[in-house]
């Protein structure tokens, strides 16, 4: 039987997050970009700057989900102004919940967004929202059965193409 942990991530983990960024979301959206964008997207968005600054920065708090030794994904959150969007102080976002293809259904993405639950109740947000693409089913139902609607849309740009993100949220209190 499989034993995922998660543990919250620090500036030394920078590796863990890019390797596994990079692979979750290639496995995600390659089929949907081209290769050139693709490489440009994961140049630019895992960097080691980047990423350290990403986990540098007191509003963000990354938590890493490891199956033994192996890290399989990852969560991040933002609050305050780490927020891409909204920016509330009640509300906390859930960036990503990045989980390595070969876990999929095996309910890393719920342990994962637990987290993220556990994180909103502990710093007494009344809110959680994210960003989904519209393209993306099995993500959409995913964050429905956890009680989220949507609520407004975002443009999200892959290269030159724009994509659209459904802005979803739940309401904790």
């Amino acid at each position: 039987m499989m034993l995922i942990k998660i543990f919250p991530a620090t500036i030394t983990d920078f590796k863990t997050i890019q390797e596994v960024g990079k692979e979750t979301f290639f496995e995600t959206f390659a089929a949907s970009n081209t290769e050139e964008v693709m490489q440009q997207y994961l140049q630019s968005s895992f960097s080691t700057e980047k990423v350290k600054s990403e986990l540098a920065n007191s509003n963000s708090l990354f938590f890493i989900a490891w199956d033994d030794h192996m890290p399989i994904g990852y969560l991040k959150v933002n609050m305050n102004g780490a927020q891409t969007e909204l920016q509330e102080n009640e509300s906390l976002e859930i960036e990503r919940i990045y989980v390595k293809a070969d876990y999929h259904g095996k309910k890393v993405g719920q342990l994962l967004y637990d987290q993220a639950i556990n994180v909103a109740i502990q710093h007494q947000k009344k809110s959680m929202w994210l960003g989904v693409w519209e393209e993306n089913p099995k993500a959409i139902r995913f964050y429905e059965k956890n009680g989220f609607v949507p609520f407004s849309k975002h443009s999200f740009k892959m290269g030159e193409e724009e994509q659209t993100d459904i802005l979803m949220r739940k309401l904790l209190v």
